[in-house]
């Protein structure tokens, strides 16, 4: 559509164009942003579910233990199952779409996205998630999918028979090297600190494959070299004593997320790194404006937490908006 925004029948907006304005617009498409849309859709909220995939960070991951109802599922075969319970619902969707600015005036809320699209609504839920933190090292931005990534379970199969190396000493890198300990021949795990942050089953696990896997705790990465793929790379020890060439054709960066709050930086309160301040109910700074999952200050990050900050964010937006009435 060319106009400003989706047309309906509830606001009149510039040159008397009639405007879709949504009840709730929920920027995210994860476990907390598919389950907030279907609690809004059997709310009877008109309710629009933008974001750039369905799934968000449980695409990258390969076994789910943890999830109650299934005692082993993959992260893509959960995901599945929630994106066809969200297409039971008449959820409007704009899936690929990455919003650039979140602002409000007096009445509404405007989410305008990098390809130019915009909406508005009464309330919203920002449910956006993390992205995988960059090293900033030489190197690593010029050789990203010509030997360095994010993401394990995308990549690890490019790998096969390799020498890999994981950066990273928490669960996300120890995950990272048991989907490779299978694949690549020798895999070297290395992290700035001095002793692992992982949990004792990962550690554990990674332990029993120390003919494959070497050690490099208490080392940074110096330089990821290769003009048009990755040839290998410089690590250093901590106190800069030691420096070491080793000859990788991969090197799977784990060591953290960012939060996706970006657009909506200049409206809400974020805590020191960068995630949405929120109560126990799911408030922001700002009246309306709901934050849920990983990209909230919500402590633990994990699938079915979540799921359910994801439903207590509807219920409470919802609430809300009978207010507004």
């Amino acid at each position: 559509m060319e106009l400003d925004f989706v047309l309906s029948k509830e606001e009149k907006g510039p040159a008397g164009k009639t405007e879709l304005i949504y009840d709730l617009a929920i920027i995210g498409g994860g476990p907390a942003g598919m389950t907030a849309a279907v609690y809004a859709a059997r709310k009877k909220l008109k309710t629009l579910l933008i974001s750039k995939d369905l799934g968000g960070q449980v695409l990258w991951t390969t076994e789910v233990e943890n999830y109650m109802g299934y005692q082993y599922i993959q992260g893509r075969q959960l995901m599945d199952k929630f994106k066809e319970q969200v297409r039971q619902f008449p959820i409007d969707q704009e899936i690929g779409e990455e919003v650039q600015k979140l602002s409000k005036d007096e009445k509404f809320f405007a989410i305008l996205t990098r390809t130019g699209k915009k909406f508005r609504a009464k309330a919203v839920i920002i449910a956006s998630g993390k992205r995988s933190r960059p090293l900033n090292v030489p190197g690593e931005k010029r050789l990203i999918g010509r030997g360095v990534s994010y993401c394990s379970i995308c990549d690890a199969p490019f790998f096969e028979g390799k020498e890999v190396a994981v950066i990273g000493g928490g669960n996300s890198a120890f995950e990272a090297a048991l989907d490779l300990v299978k694949i690549a021949s020798r895999i070297y795990l290395i992290d700035i600190a001095s002793s692992w942050r992982a949990d004792s089953i990962l550690v554990e696990q990674i332990e029993k494959e120390k003919k494959k896997v070497t050690f490099f705790p208490a080392h940074r990465i110096k330089e990821i070299e290769g003009k048009d793929k990755l040839q290998g790379m410089t690590i250093e020890s901590s106190n800069r004593k030691e420096t070491k060439h080793l000859s990788v054709q991969g090197v799977f960066i784990e060591i953290g997320l960012v939060p996706n709050s970006e657009f909506a930086r200049s409206l809400v309160k974020l805590n020191q790194i960068g995630e949405i301040v929120v109560d126990c109910s799911n408030h922001t700074s700002i009246p309306g404006l709901f934050a849920a999952g990983d990209v909230s200050s919500v402590p633990e990050k994990q699938i079915i937490i979540a799921a359910g900050e994801g439903a207590k964010a509807t219920l409470i937006a919802h609430q809300y908006l009978m207010r507004l009435k």
